[in-house]
């Protein structure tokens, strides 16, 4: 996407925005039926904030977000109020950024952090990818941080584009999931490793019932059809019995039973519904308190979305 749509792009945007919020408008629907109750929390307009990819919410300041936004920007983190204001931006020093897509608020040893997911790789390229872990900041003014720690890593097989990643600190793990392999793989890598060597990445299992798309829509967009069901983040639950995972169109939830590890919890089958409208939806995180989630996509204007499922 470029940088800056042209006005005519936002405008049209932005018309399509006030008409889901017009009395009736309601999320999507299709063969998997209602969709969970979706709320406009708040509109992103901030013209910083055109290409967000990665969304978590913070644990220490109440109804603030954090976002990123994809290649291409400085290496920098923003604070968002839920109602999708700007209130800071962190610049992330002694990083190189090449395509961060995914962000995940934690605690781990007593402390809060953000793990910043550099794992794009739109032309499977890349040899070797990185995630960055920074404390979570404590006050809201604009700063710059420092990696607690960072893990380089690289696939076991070859590249692959990887939008979403997701850390369950309580097993020490980090989830990565595949974008364009069908069905798409998970992968785990350790939270934090005993040094700092080059790590490989151990592929685990397969996400069951991505849904296929229907043949109207195969026919009249094929292009679109194949995108709908691509993997663009991902979201383990704070109580850590659910696993959220958002394609273009789609938001799928794995349940995990206690005595479950996820690529048996994600070799079920999800509950399945249709995303309200988001533009190129690429942001996906439970809230604090675990009772929904809050999506938005690329582009400005963009919908601010609170989802209950």
């Amino acid at each position: 996407m470029p940088p800056n749509p042209p006005a005519t792009l936002r405008s049209l945007l932005l018309i399509g925005l006030i008409a889901c919020l017009a009395p009736g408008c309601d999320a999507r629907t299709d063969a998997y039926g209602d969709a969970p109750e979706a709320r406009l929390s708040g509109v992103l307009l901030d013209m910083q904030m055109d290409e967000i990819s990665g969304l978590a919410a913070s644990h220490i300041h109440p109804d603030v977000l954090w976002m990123h936004d994809d290649g291409g920007n400085p290496a920098r983190l923003f604070a968002v109020s839920t109602r999708g204001r700007r209130l800071a931006t962190f610049g992330i020093e002694d990083v190189v950024k090449t395509d961060w897509e995914d962000l995940d608020a934690f605690e781990f040893k007593g402390k809060r952090y953000l793990l910043i997911a550099d794992t794009g790789d739109n032309g499977g390229l890349r040899r070797t990818l990185q995630l960055h872990v920074v404390e979570e900041p404590t006050t809201l003014t604009n700063a710059r941080l420092k990696p607690a720690w960072s893990i380089a890593f690289r696939w076991p097989d070859g590249a692959r584009d990887c939008e979403a990643v997701a850390v369950d600190a309580e097993r020490g793990e980090i989830l990565l999931i595949s974008k364009k392999r069908e069905p798409p793989e998970l992968f785990v890598l350790p939270l934090q490793p005993p040094d700092r060597e080059l790590l490989t990445a151990t592929r685990v299992g397969h996400l069951a019932g991505i849904p296929e798309p229907d043949p109207e829509t195969l026919r009249r967009n094929p292009k679109r059809a194949r995108l709908d069901g691509q993997v663009t983040a991902a979201s383990v639950s704070p109580d850590r019995g659910t696993l959220a995972v958002m394609t273009y169109r789609y938001l799928l939830l794995y349940p995990r039973d206690p005595q479950q590890d996820w690529a048996t919890a994600v070799s079920g089958v999800p509950g399945t519904s249709v995303l309200p409208w988001l533009p190129q939806a690429e942001a996906l995180g439970w809230s604090a308190d675990g009772e929904s989630l809050y999506a938005t996509g690329e582009f400005i204007p963009a919908p601010l979305y609170r989802i209950t499922p």
